[in-house]
Order: structure tokens, then sequence, then C-alpha cells
């Protein structure tokens, strides 16, 4: 996942509680402890260099701007852009029951 410029990944640092980004840590906790699959998240802030690296990140941004994160790439194809994948959607990608991820 390629997201915006954040000072965390969890959504609690700053004036207001996202919960798209609570529910994602979560996923991304629970789905790399299993170690069938792997979440890695690319903070702006903090891996500029990925941005960069990736052409296909690198495209999107010169063409669209920094509207276009979050990106969702599974495998290296991009699934998703401008949002954050749906709990529904994560669970389809990883091909994975993440119920115990699920949060409230």
């Amino acid at each position: 996942m390629f997201e915006e410029a954040m000072c965390c990944a969890t959504g609690v640092c700053g004036p207001s509680v996202k919960k798209e980004l609570i529910q994602t840590t979560a996923i991304q906790r629970h789905v790399n402890a299993d170690g069938e699959n792997i979440i890695i998240r690319r903070n702006l802030t903090q891996n500029p260099d990925a941005f960069v690296r990736n052409h296909q990140i690198n495209d999107l941004l010169k063409k669209y701007g920094i509207t276009v994160l979050p990106i969702t790439m599974v495998n290296g194809i991009i699934f998703k852009q401008r949002d954050y994948p749906t709990f529904q959607e994560f669970s389809d990608y990883l091909h994975q029951d993440l119920s115990r991820a699920f949060v409230r």
C-alpha cells in the first residue's frame, strides 16, 4: 500500500481518529503475524524513495498528484486508488478470512 504523508500509520495521532486507518493497521498486523501473506505499507513521509522507485506509483503521482493516494497494489497490480480497501476487499485480495482482525 502506498499512503499519503502521515506521522503514523494508525490514524490515532492526528486531530481526529480515522477508522479506516485503524482497521487497515489491524488487518496488516493480523495478516503479517499469520505469515501466509504480507502487507507492506509505504508512507510518503517515511518512505519517499519507494514512491520514486515504483514506476506505476510514480506515474500516477505525476499524472494525478497526491489525491490518487492511497494506492493498493497486490503482487504488482494496482487494485484500488484514492481510498483504502474495504474489509471485504482486503479479504478478497488476500483470499483469507480476516474476521479476527475486524475492528468494531
